[in-house]
């Protein structure tokens, strides 16, 4: 940190949060003679003024001291608004710095943390993406909490100073010593978690809604299951996590940086191993499901990146709610824009929603007669806006499970059709990634009109039958597309290859399935 002092006035580096990812900051402080005056500029928050005390309470109790003069720290560049409390050990270095300390590190430091009234170094949410904007753009010398270990070192390859009092970073700044080099280290801890999912294994019949989640997680398709109460609709939805692969080193990346800004990472967690599954109520606010607020934080979708966001009753959220859905579904991103500044988080999102079929729950039941008028019905099903079912892939009628099939439940094997299924989705799951080597998309869900008609490729029998469909059943172009992406995972669980009469009947089958329980016939 060669350029520690800037004439009269001291720096400290540090980092402001825009979505995941980071900018970089200079804390600027200048001690002058004069009335004793403690005065914070650029943009500073509430959170940011308040640092003051807590920076003088801090500096006073590890050095028994503060100075008695007029001090003025600047966070520049002025015209970008920050918020957090991460700056207030980067302010205490820089005032340390402009005149109580000599000595200052020969590198460029980034320090990050919050401080008590005692001098402890306290954690902050937001180090993973800090520490990995930070290396991108050349510095590799880091002070933070030491509670923000774990996560840190998921990125690892840096020098890091961890500590837990200001009056260790007093001591480091004092003695020069060189910083310890920490190397990435990989979190196992949570393995485990998979040994207690739910498993398809486990549920009772609904054969046809088992089939509907195996090719759902095979591409990573949208899922919609219909039925009455009791059915098994939420049971389903929980054994999905149980279908899907554990994240890569990347996706893992990207969801830890996810749930770092909003403060969600479990302590001691590094990088989250499993896909998130996040079930908001019904009774969650538009700002909590898309994110927001001052400053913006991640909602529910972000927070289901790469993972499964689950919507049990699905007519009862809030329609601005579920219209919010759009982008997200279409994009895989999510845009928070606000007077003073725009936020974008990644929201690439498995959505699985449930629903009765009509308010009492009763339409289509075998045995139960369904009581609700032609315009209950009506009004309750027009609380999901055609849109947005045009953007689920697949609609399941989850019938009750009968008496015969409860006693028949087999004691076999669940665990070992449980992973033949599991390596089902997996050989699907690879068979696509060597197909889309070369492009952004990793599943069949993710392919755009024109990349279908690149790797879409019907038989000329099964052409036919889809220009028959479209013109019987009336598909929207958005449908059709949907139905050529599930038509293609379904080919891909046979081993790939052109798709075929027989994978487009079942496309088909599960576009129409509804409260009716039947499928048409094409």
């Amino acid at each position: 940190m060669a350029d520690a002092h800037l004439g009269s006035a001291a720096l400290a580096h540090a980092f402001c949060l825009k979505g995941v990812e980071a900018t970089p900051i200079e804390v600027q402080a200048d001690l002058t003679p004069g009335l004793p005056a403690f005065s914070l500029v650029g943009l500073p928050d509430t959170a940011i003024r308040e640092s003051r005390e807590r920076v003088r309470s801090a500096i006073q109790a590890t050095i028994g001291r503060f100075p008695l003069k007029r001090i003025t720290v600047n966070l520049a560049p002025a015209d970008v608004k920050k918020d957090g409390t991460g700056y207030d050990l980067p302010i205490a270095v820089s005032i340390l710095l402009g005149g109580m300390l000599k000595k200052a590190p020969e590198e460029s430091v980034v320090f990050l943390g919050e401080l008590a009234l005692d001098g402890r170094v306290l954690p902050v949410p937001g180090v993973l993406p800090i520490v990995a904007s930070a290396k991108a753009l050349g510095f590799s010398s880091f002070v933070l909490p030491y509670d923000n270990r774990a996560e840190a070192l998921a990125v690892g390859g840096f020098r890091a100073l961890f500590v837990k009092h200001l009056a260790g970073v007093v001591a480091w700044l004092q003695e020069s010593a060189p910083m310890p080099f920490y190397e990435r280290e990989v979190q196992t801890g949570q393995d485990n978690a998979r040994s207690a999912l739910l498993t398809l294994g486990q549920v009772v019949g609904q054969e046809f809604a088992k089939r509907a989640l195996l090719i759902a997680a095979a591409g990573g398709h949208n899922l919609l299951l219909e039925g009455p109460p009791g059915a098994g609709k939420t049971l389903l939805a929980k054994c999905m996590p149980s279908l899907l692969p554990p994240l890569d080193e990347a996706e893992a990346i990207e969801t830890t940086k996810i749930y770092s800004v909003a403060g969600k990472l479990p302590k001691e967690t590094g990088l989250l191993s499993e896909r998130p599954f996040r079930s908001p109520h019904t009774t969650i606010s538009d700002v909590g499901l898309t994110g927001g607020g001052n400053p913006p934080r991640p909602g529910e979708i972000s927070l289901a990146h790469n993972g499964i966001l689950f919507l049990d009753e699905f007519p009862e959220f809030k329609r601005g709610a579920l219209e919010a859905l759009r982008q997200p579904l279409e994009e895989g991103t999510i845009d928070i824009v606000r007077a003073q500044a725009s936020v974008r988080y990644p929201a690439r999102i498995l959505l699985v929603a449930a629903m009765n079929p009509c308010p009492c729950g009763f339409l289509g039941h075998p045995s139960k007669p369904c009581t609700c008028t032609p315009a209950l019905l009506s009004r309750y099903r027009s609380r999901v806006s055609g849109p947005i079912l045009d953007r689920i892939d697949l609609q399941v009628f989850v019938p009750p499970v009968s008496l015969k099939e409860l006693t028949a439940q087999s004691e076999t094997q669940e665990g070992g059709q449980d992973k033949a299924t599991l390596e089902r989705v997996l050989q699907a799951r690879k068979i696509q990634a060597e197909r889309y080597a070369n492009q952004v998309l990793r599943t069949n869900a993710r392919l755009s009109p024109a990349q279908l008609k690149q790797y879409a490729r019907l038989e000329p029998k099964a052409k036919a039958l889809l220009e028959r469909a479209f013109e019987r059943f009336g598909i929207s172009m958005r449908g059709l597309h949907k139905v050529l992406r599930v038509a293609r995972t379904i080919a891909d669980l046979e081993g790939g290859g052109t798709i075929a009469p027989k994978h487009l009947l079942e496309a088909l089958q599960y576009r129409f399935e509804t409260s009716t329980g039947k499928a048409p016939s094409a």
